[in-house]
């Protein structure tokens, strides 16, 4: 026999063996799952579970006659007290299948009489539910208990046929926490949450078994938490681009999460060179590292001293059992660098050339508090005298003060070109006296 006529040969045996289980079905349903008994012995009969609500009665089995022939179909239903099957109900019909519903949990079997003569076929019907409930029992600052109650059984009790012993028949149940319904967040029916959520929150419990049947249930968390956070905005930069000039204006925008309004704290601590130096004179112990306490939503805070300094937010949400805060630090300080002047070397008022550059004489002075400008000519007169006892930046002095540069002129006179003297003078706004002096040239066009 060639290889083909033995592959043939083959087929055919697999088809005559499925024709008994194709032309002889067994009891069949609409069930959500079937699955086979595990008898101790002898041939197994098929569960069919429907799935539905506590109570309902949503199971249905079909028997079909062998050959699809018209028959007469007694239906019978176990008791399991007796151990033996009660008459249930009597198709005298002659249908080819016959149909039994709204049947409570048991073993049901019927007999089909036709033309080929009797067969038997036996099935376990079971309406199954899954019901819980979800809860949330405890809520504080730190975290939350998601509590979930099974309230549906998670076996089924079936009756061993040879036997007349119970089995189990496990229903496999799988619980998930669903954060808006969508991220799962646990696999426990009762878990703890931690790190709420600063916003009003939905959870669902999922609760599925083997056989598909699903229970879902929503529960919202109130949000008791709030997240705190800021940023800080400074003025743009005039006197120098590379550093922040004190005084020095920032404004603090709150963007905390779910604070309570009115309820925020805002500390500003000292420089931070300034504890350090009190830190190490008094053996590491700082009596107050504190320079302001402000208690505004979004306030707005003028550093007038040079110096590192550090600003922490406290937010607040007060519920009716708890007061909740959160703590927000910079992650960087907020610096207004020390104070220094600077002057030009070269001084060419009522320059010709058309680039305005050094048209007056601009003595350059950063964090300052006061400030005393003097000039004088070679033999030591004094031609020019500004003085501030509360410096407000420099970069608007040429526009607002006129009077703190020299413009060339004595007396409403042109200066006569050569080399002058300058003495500047003041308190820096880190506390420390500044002074310096030098010769500048004077030149005109031609």
């Amino acid at each position: 026999m060639n290889i083909q006529s033995r592959v043939a040969a083959f087929i055919v045996l697999i088809v005559f063996a499925l024709v008994p289980t194709m032309a002889f079905s067994q009891i069949t349903s609409v069930a959500n799952e079937v699955v086979p008994t595990e008898y101790s012995s002898g041939s197994q009969d098929n569960v069919h579970v429907f799935c539905g609500e506590k109570g309902d009665l949503n199971a249905s089995l079909i028997a079909t006659s062998p050959n699809n022939e018209p028959a007469s179909f007694e239906w019978l239903k176990y008791n399991e007290s007796s151990g033996s099957f009660d008459p249930f109900l009597n198709d005298q019909s002659g249908n080819t299948t016959s149909t039994i519903s709204d049947l409570a949990d048991g073993c049901y079997r019927v007999n089909i009489t036709g033309t080929s003569g009797v067969t038997t076929y036996t099935a376990w019907a079971f309406n199954n539910y899954v019901e819980a409930t979800a809860e949330i029992p405890e809520s504080d600052c730190f975290s939350f208990i998601l509590k979930g109650t099974l309230l549906s059984p998670t076996t089924f009790t079936y009756i061993d046929l040879p036997t007349g012993q119970t089995k189990l028949l496990n229903k496999g149940i799988q619980v998930e926490w669903l954060e808006n319904g969508t991220t799962v967040v646990s696999r426990v029916i009762s878990t703890e949450i931690f790190d709420p959520p600063t916003t009003n929150t939905n959870y669902v419990l999922s609760v599925t078994d083997r056989f598909d049947c699903v229970a879902r249930v929503n529960v919202e968390y109130i949000s008791i938490v709030t997240k705190a956070s800021f940023e800080a905005t400074k003025p743009e930069r005039k006197s120098d681009s590379r550093f922040d000039e004190a005084p020095l204006r920032v404004t603090f925008n709150n963007t905390s999460e779910n604070g309570d309004a009115g309820k925020f704290e805002w500390f500003i601590f000292r420089d931070l060179d300034e504890i350090k130096r009190e830190s190490a004179a008094n053996g590491g112990v700082v009596k107050d590292s504190i320079l302001i306490k402000i208690f505004t939503d979004s306030p707005e805070y003028i550093f007038e001293n040079s110096g590192k300094y550090m600003v922490k937010l406290v937010s607040k949400k007060i519920s009716a059992f708890h007061t909740c805060t959160d703590t927000f630090y910079m992650s960087d300080y907020i610096v207004a660098d020390t104070a220094f002047i600077e002057a030009p070397n070269v001084f060419t008022p009522g320059n010709d050339d058309g680039q305005n550059i050094n048209e007056k004489f601009v003595i350059r002075f950063f964090s300052m508090k006061t400030v005393k400008i003097s000039i004088f000519n070679r033999w030591g007169k004094v031609l020019h005298v500004w003085e501030s006892n509360n410096v407000q930046g420099f970069s608007p002095t040429i526009d607002s003060t006129t009077a703190a540069v020299w413009d060339g002129k004595v007396g409403g006179k042109l200066a006569t070109p050569g080399v002058y003297y300058y003495v500047v003078e003041g308190t820096g706004r880190d506390g420390k006296r500044k002074r310096t002096s030098g010769f500048f040239h004077l030149f005109r066009g031609k």
